[in-house]
């Protein structure tokens, strides 16, 4: 994969955290301070798809729209108390493309099953695939949950 290549990343967070993304217009997404090599891959064009923990579902999908940057503003919460006070300092900005309500948020086991990425997993561990804050995913794999969230619009 080129550095000119259209990357496409799964975003896991709350559904708090969604809906502060969603509340501030789809304009920030911010990433754990962990994952400043993932940040640092991201470009203008890319897209995200959210996968909300707790509910096993896909929210929503954005553009990014900026190279990263680092900001100590608080935004987003992390679920983990041991890690309250996380920044998310690696950010980009995005434009929002498709976003559920929360009863239309799209189920991810039966995608998950269907996923390059998640094949790594036995079956009945799926949800592995989405330990993490942020995940490089295949576009075939982008194409499937695109399609299911559109179907839920």
């Amino acid at each position: 994969m080129t550095d000119t290549e259209t990357k496409y990343w799964i975003v896991v967070s709350s559904v708090d955290n969604f809906h502060r993304t969603k509340d501030l217009g789809f304009t920030i997404q911010g990433l754990k301070s962990r994952h400043r090599k993932k940040a640092e891959q991201m470009r203008p064009g890319d897209k995200i798809v959210y996968y909300c923990t707790g509910v096993k579902s896909f929210a929503g999908i954005s553009t990014i729209a900026s190279e990263f940057f680092e900001s100590d503003e608080k935004i987003w919460v992390s679920g983990n108390e041991k890690r309250a006070a996380e920044e998310y300092p690696f950010r980009v900005k995005i434009t929002g493309d498709l976003a559920l309500e929360d009863d239309n948020f799209v189920s991810a086991e039966p995608l998950a099953r269907q996923m390059e990425h998640a094949r790594k997993w036995p079956a009945e561990h799926w949800t592995l695939a989405f330990q993490g804050n942020v995940h490089l995913i295949p576009a075939g794999d982008y194409d499937l949950i695109r399609t299911a969230i559109e179907a839920a619009t």
